[in-house]
């Protein structure tokens, strides 16, 4: 076991890596809009963002991490086996959280990690490990790939769907305001970006937190799955600490290349975003925060100027989301195969 455990370290450590590109490639999604709409400078929006992500985790319960870390069912073969296969899954989900910030493109860290874990698994060992839960679905029973899939895509529907109609009944009843109303909309924005970050680390942080208690378990550090209190703590730190860098890149792609957002725009967005996210993670249902967000922001400038919408972009983004789960899959498909040839070597 002694032998084992600078592995047991190594993975650990890239569970926070991969915890902490989310962070700074998902906080961008939560402050764009509030920086277009000129509600708050980029550091205030950040120091409040970096601040209820970091809350997000503690209070937001274990649902989540319940519905990622029994996704596979690795308990039956060689513990070596298995840690190469969540290391080689949380490698190709950081690897493509680095490649898309770099080209500024929002894509979600939830599928790139689900992608990396199937994939690994498959060219790994098969599919037998995989609870796919597609089966249970006539029966009314929504759990394992299923569940994670049937978030992941209708997610960024509902969040389209909520921010079209959201901007068509604020657009009513705000229809005799006043220019001045600009400002107490902006004023608001404090109160939905920090909810917006808090739904954010009760949702993503606790992808980690899943992956983080599965690697104990396959390792024999504890002996059922059940999410200690350090793994919250620093799932929780490591999310912080990559929303208080930012993540411009992609911040000009939501905030500026989509819709022009004025401040009812960025409040109708966050709104739609914060109750489709945190209401996913009461249920346990992992989502794209970068889905719901730009979908809102679509859905509300169709909803107020379908033409000033920049739909190029939008496709854009769409395609990114649509290849992210077998493009990470792929790339934790070839770390496995090469990272388990040299291991074999090696012994």
């Amino acid at each position: 076991m002694e032998a084992f455990l600078p592995f047991i370290g190594l993975a650990i450590v890239i569970v926070l890596v991969f915890d902490y590109t989310n962070g700074f490639h998902d906080a961008s999604n939560i402050i764009a809009s509030a920086i277009a709409a000129r509600a708050m400078t980029p550091g205030q929006a950040v120091l409040v963002v970096a601040g209820f992500e970091f809350l997000g985790p503690l209070l937001g319960g274990t649902a989540v991490a319940n519905t990622v870390g029994t996704l596979l069912d690795l308990s039956t073969i060689p513990k070596t086996d298995a840690l190469l296969i969540v290391v080689s899954g949380l490698f190709a989900a950081v690897f493509w959280n680095f490649y898309t910030w770099w080209r500024g493109l929002p894509s979600s860290s939830s599928h790139a990690l689900m992608g990396g874990l199937v994939g690994a698994t498959l060219v790994g060992i098969g599919s037998e490990p995989i609870a796919w839960g597609f089966t249970d679905l006539s029966q009314g029973r929504i759990h394992g790939f299923s569940k994670i899939l049937l978030a992941l895509f209708i997610s960024p529907i509902l969040g389209f769907l909520l921010g079209f109609g959201l901007q068509r009944l604020t657009m009513f009843l705000l229809r005799a305001a006043p220019p001045s109303i600009n400002r107490h909309l902006r004023n608001a924005q404090w109160l939905t970006t920090a909810s917006l970050a808090f739904s954010h680390g009760a949702n993503d942080a606790q992808k980690s937190m899943g992956v983080l208690t599965l690697i104990l378990l396959l390792s024999g550090q504890i002996d059922s799955f059940r999410v200690p209190g350090w793994v919250m703590l620093f799932c929780a730190s490591a999310m912080t600490a990559g929303a208080l860098t930012g993540g411009w890149r992609i911040v000009r792609t939501l905030g500026f290349a989509i819709y022009k957002i004025r401040p009812i725009h960025a409040l109708n967005a966050q709104l739609s975003a914060c109750g489709i996210i945190f209401a996913s993670s009461l249920l346990g249902a992992p989502v794209s925060t970068t889905h719901v967000v730009a979908s809102s922001i679509m859905g509300i400038g169709a909803s107020d100027r379908p033409k000033r919408v920049r739909w190029g972009t939008a496709w854009n983004i769409l395609l990114t989301w649509l290849i992210t789960i077998p493009g990470s899959a792929i790339i934790a498909s070839a770390s496995f195969l090469i990272v388990h040839y040299f291991f074999q070597s090696a012994q």
